[in-house]
């Protein structure tokens, strides 16, 4: 495994983040895909022996249930420190007033209730699942700032919203000597590349880590365009994300797949390896072989000429991945 610095923290992590969205009792919360504690601890464990030293989960996976597994796994695991442990806030955890968004009394339940789930006395990183627009960001930032001065967590980080937001974020934790985010989790992929016109040069500028969400596009970058899964024919925010002109690209990746004798996903991640500003892309498993194609994506170097024609059919999109 390789590792690289995670933005300005002084924290080293592997190049592949082991996400945890596909962990969690089927049918607890929003996906009937989810695997398990029995499907999803060997596929852990053996992320955690290959040198993957970094987990991302959040507190709306399978309503805490990815949390809890990931709390039972460390703990057989038995090795905390080794890994840099990192879980998110802000969406609908129970009905209600007050039940999600990033008012100061959410950050402190919800921090304290994942807390509890991950059987720990701290997260490594700390994250804004999304903007909250109802709550003002001051407001946001000095209880993450504060969070962070309890001891609580180490580490802040925001996820996918526009540029001008993020850099508002962060000019207010300047002003008033907060904590800034440290990381960027967006929406970035060969299928999705908007994120190349503002946000990704604001982290290179600003010493910001990022670290993709969806690198492998919900699995379109694994396989044929028309091929269908379990997961595809449920995922109605995964229809929303890609469309039908994304199909030469897939085509693209599965030529040069078959031509290098590698697979479509290590080729897709390959290409996201290779981007200056990626830090560690954010992949999810539902089988060991996934997980496997990933780890052996950290050693595929794609040539200049392989890079142009993956890149060279993209045309714009819509902006995708906020909601």
């Amino acid at each position: 495994m390789q590792y690289v610095k995670l933005g300005a923290t002084g924290l080293d992590v592997s190049r592949i983040c082991l996400g945890a969205m596909s962990f969690g009792e089927p049918g607890r919360g929003r996906h009937d895909w989810t695997l398990g504690e029995d499907e999803a601890r060997p596929i852990i464990l053996r992320a955690f022996e290959a040198g993957v030293n970094f987990v991302d989960t959040a507190n709306v996976y399978s309503a805490g249930g990815s949390e809890e597994i990931l709390g039972k796994v460390l703990a057989e695991y038995g090795h905390r420190d080794e890994i840099v442990l990192a879980t998110k806030v802000n969406g609908r955890m129970r009905p209600g007033p007050n039940g999600q968004g990033l008012s100061r009394k959410a950050i402190r339940s919800e921090l304290d209730a994942s807390l509890r789930r991950l059987g720990v006395d701290h997260v490594d990183l700390y994250q804004i699942h999304r903007w909250d627009p109802h709550t003002p960001i001051e407001v946001t930032m000095e209880a993450l700032h504060d969070v962070v001065k309890a001891g609580k967590v180490l580490h802040i980080g925001a996820s996918s919203m526009w540029a001008w937001q993020f850099a508002k974020a962060q000019h207010t934790a300047e002003r008033h000597g907060w904590t800034p985010f440290a990381t960027m989790q967006n929406h970035y992929n060969l299928l999705y590349r908007e994120e190349e016109r503002e946000m990704l040069p604001l982290c290179a500028d600003q010493g910001v880590g990022v670290i993709p969400w969806s690198p492998l596009a919900r699995g379109r970058l694994t396989r044929p365009w028309d091929a269908t899964t379990a997961r595809t024919e449920t995922d109605e925010f995964g229809r929303s994300l890609y469309r039908d002109e994304d199909r030469v690209i897939v085509d693209r990746v599965l030529e040069l797949a078959e031509g290098r004798g590698l697979l479509p996903a290590q080729i897709a991640l390959a290409w996201l390896l290779s981007r200056p500003t990626v830090t560690a892309p954010i992949v999810g498993a539902t089988k060991r072989q996934h997980l496997e194609d990933a780890l052996s994506a950290v050693d595929v170097a794609l040539t200049d000429e392989e890079v142009a024609f993956l890149e060279e059919p993209y045309r714009p999109h819509e902006v995708a991945g906020f909601a």
